[in-house]
């Protein structure tokens, strides 16, 4: 037989035990010996005492030490022949809940032996899924590993690890863990010494241990000290080849040639003169960064984030303003007709006569602003193409219309992306391709994001943060509505919002949904918790049909918002409807919007103070921080009420209690993030490095995260392309190429 490789089929370790394999195969998606040795433990079980046992949920797939209470041998009538089982009971820590365990037998003899097997008092590990009978807790389908008892019931691959930690893998109804592990020890016996990225200098240059032993003691660790150097090699291995791969892209970015934009009219100088404030600390010292960066002769390529209100626009404009100046274009990409609507009418009205260039009464420094978007006919785009390509129009305001392959520029100097979440790399490389030189590039989003969070994602563009509000912003008061506990309080909710409009101010109302039992895209995405014993996202289904706009607005119209000015505004309106209802809410014609979440970013209503979010535990932590952003924004006190059917102490709770707790974004972030962890933030390979996160937490490992990148710098000067260090540049190679190369293209 040729030597086992990481790269060998999965076949190779289970030789006959053909279902076990299948199984492997097609539950776990485990192909090749490699694949079997990432299948890293999820947790690990101390054998010299009984497991401290939480609350259990029916259909758990529990993996305990337990101590065997009684034992009990009983027979049944099955059809024409006598069946057997055994059935033990079971206690797990002081304080935890019994269980029950049933062993079915094939005879007499078979059940007293198993009996024989686990005496009163004996203990073992035991294995299934939970199941509540008459209350009684019980494990359905139960494995065994005893560690008192005959010798020949001791499995000689989990023998090694009854006196120190023992690893429980995620498995599916179908394997349980044992044979996992059984798998596991015979494959590192048959590959052997495991070929490392890392040689030996650089291991003791960045104090990490060799993959054979760091595999080697992460299956089967003594204690925890050799767990945590384990996992300390596979935490590093990820972020360095993730950090590797940013920092390429960072030399990539600094070697293209760019056209300095350094100024030259007057068109900036004359709009900061007319401002009727002064900028925060934060935006002039963001101003500067990116006026040095567009100053020089390669692609500034910068993150811009901030709070909702922080004044992000407005650094934007200046950054375009600057690049209008110097003699080129400004494109700013929204991802939706109403923001890019919305950022047109917000900065004509910024600019005054300055967005008039070249037209009777403009300015003559000024500059012409269009706007672009898909609903726009054939006709109303030809004028705003013909002065876009002739470098007339400087400004350019749009939507994906921008990325049509006719859509041309005189000079596009810069690209502003708001949100650019919602853009993949296609999207956005179509927009910069259209420049004749390399464009510069400024990104943008409201949704704080951790600084961990950003090196590592985002870790190829410079970051500036803005988290000062500007003088005006009112606090928001946010308000859990617990309809499971106190229905009554949504009657008060709706008292609330007449007040604010008695006063003359004006009401969102969000919603979930367009229609009723109709799911949106995406939707239930926010909902989604993390179950920490079983280290996988939790969905949380809705118990109730979700509110809907087009239910919702005329139920409030006709009942407890009679009276007022009630109109909806969701996606599948046209164009025209959506502009026509935001303009008439915006001139104070509407008193009560009732609205899906297209409102969530760019929309700027002075007189909007309350905001009623029904079913707010369907939107995640970041969205409805953004969300109520919407309100208090001209210098009023707002309100947010978050109402929600979910239980006191549930995920979906603790999230609403979150939000309202504090109104400080970044820290909300965190808060998102360490509830339902990262997922498949960056992706995965399937061999070799993985590129996902399996072992890195962005939020737990931050001196990790600080080290790799520091480590991956230090590495690319030496040598840029990695020549001596040719398995590492495959494993960066990998990941360029993977679809999680593309996600983080996405920054």
């Amino acid at each position: 037989m040729p030597d086992t490789t990481l790269d060998s089929p999965v076949a190779a370790v289970f030789g006959r035990a053909t279902v076990t394999r299948k199984r492997v195969e097609e539950d776990l998606g485990l192909r090749t010996v490699g694949d079997l040795l990432w299948h890293l433990p999820r947790r690990y079980l101390e054998t010299q005492g009984e497991s401290e046992l939480g609350s259990l949920a029916e259909g758990q797939d529990l993996m305990v030490v337990a101590r065997v209470l009684s034992t009990d041998v009983r027979s049944h009538r099955a059809g024409p022949r006598l069946a057997f089982r055994t059935t033990v009971r079971l206690a797990t820590a002081a304080g935890g809940p019994t269980l029950e365990a049933t062993f079915f037998a094939k005879n007499s003899a078979h059940a007293e032996a198993l009996a024989a097997e686990m005496p009163p008092g004996s203990r073992g590990v035991f294995t299934g899924r939970t199941k509540l009978f008459r209350n009684a807790w019980q494990l359905g389908s139960p494995h065994k590993v005893m560690f008192e008892g005959s010798p020949a019931q001791v499995d000689p691959a989990v023998a090694e690890s009854l006196s120190g930690l023992l690893p429980v893998y995620r498995v599916t109804g179908r394997i349980d863990s044992f044979a996992i592990l059984t798998a596991v020890r015979t494959a590192l016996d048959m590959v052997g010494e495991v070929p490392d990225p890392l040689d030996r200098a650089d291991r003791e240059r960045f104090d990490v241990l060799d993959l054979t032993t760091a595999f080697q003691w992460v299956h089967a660790p003594h204690d925890w000290a050799q767990l945590g150097r384990a996992q300390q090699r596979f935490k590093f291995s990820e972020a360095l080849v993730t950090q590797l791969v940013l920092a390429r892209r960072r030399a990539a970015v600094r070697a293209l040639g760019a056209r300095a934009r350094t100024g030259g009219g007057g068109l900036l100088a004359a709009f900061d003169a007319r401002l009727p404030f002064t900028l925060t600390e934060g935006q002039q010292q963001v101003g500067a960064d990116i006026e040095a960066d567009l100053a020089r002769d390669h692609p500034m390529n910068r993150l811009l984030q901030g709070e909702v209100g922080s004044g992000k626009t407005l650094v934007a404009l200046r950054a375009m303003l600057r690049v209008v100046d110097s003699g080129g274009q400004a494109a700013l990409l929204a991802p939706t007709e109403v923001l890019a609507q919305q950022h047109h009418r917000s900065i004509t009205a910024m600019l005054g006569d300055l967005a008039s260039g070249g037209m009777l009464g403009g300015h003559p420094d000024g500059t012409a602003v269009e706007l672009l978007t898909g609903s726009m006919t054939k006709t109303q785009r030809r004028e705003p193409l013909l002065r876009m390509a002739s470098g007339e129009a400087g400004l350019v305001i749009g939507t994906h219309a921008l990325l049509e392959d006719h859509v041309s520029f005189a000079d596009l100097g810069l690209v502003v992306v708001d949100e650019q979440h919602r853009f993949g790399v296609e999207q956005r490389a179509a927009l910069t391709d259209k420049a004749g030189t390399p464009p510069h590039v400024l990104v943008m989003t409201a949704t704080p994001i951790p600084r961990t969070v950003a090196m590592t994602v985002f870790g190829d563009l410079e970051t500036s943060v803005l988290s000062e509000l500007p003088a005006g912003r009112a606090p928001i008061q946010t308000n859990v509505v617990p309809l499971a506990d106190q229905p009554r309080w949504l009657d008060r909710a709706w008292e609330r919002v007449r007040e604010e409009v008695e006063k003359g101010h004006q009401a969102y109302v969000v919603c979930p949904r367009i229609s009723a039992g109709e799911q949106e895209e995406g939707e239930t995405d926010p909902a989604v918790g993390w179950d920490d014993d079983l280290d996988e996202p939790v969905e949380e289904k809705p118990q109730r049909t979700l509110a809907a706009v087009e239910e919702v607005a005329p139920l409030l119209a006709e009942g407890p918002l009679a009276g007022l000015r009630v109109a909806p505004l969701h996606g599948r309106m046209t164009p025209e409807d959506k502009d026509r209802a935001m303009r008439a809410f915006a001139a104070g014609e509407i008193d009560v919007l009732v609205s899906t979440t297209v409102i969530e970013v760019g929309v700027d209503v002075a007189n909007a103070t309350t905001m009623v979010l029904l079913d707010a535990d369907r939107f995640g932590v970041s969205q409805l921080h953004q969300l109520r952003g919407r309100v208090g924004r001209g210098g009023l006190p707002g309100l947010c009420l978050l109402v929600s059917y979910a239980e006191a102490q549930t995920p979906a709770r603790e999230r609403l209690d979150a939000v309202a707790a504090t109104s400080d974004g970044f820290e909300l972030s965190r808060v998102d993030l360490a509830q339902r962890r990262e997922g498949d933030v960056l992706g995965r390979s399937q061999s070799g490095f993985r590129s996902g996160l399996q072992s890195l937490r962005v939020l737990r490992d931050e001196k990790t995260i600080v080290a790799a990148r520091e480590a991956a710098v230090g590495l690319l000067d030496e040598d840029p392309d990695l020549a001596t260090r040719p398995a590492l540049a495959a494993g960066v190679l990998e990941l360029e190429a993977s679809a999680a190369s593309e996600f983080m293209d996405r920054s």
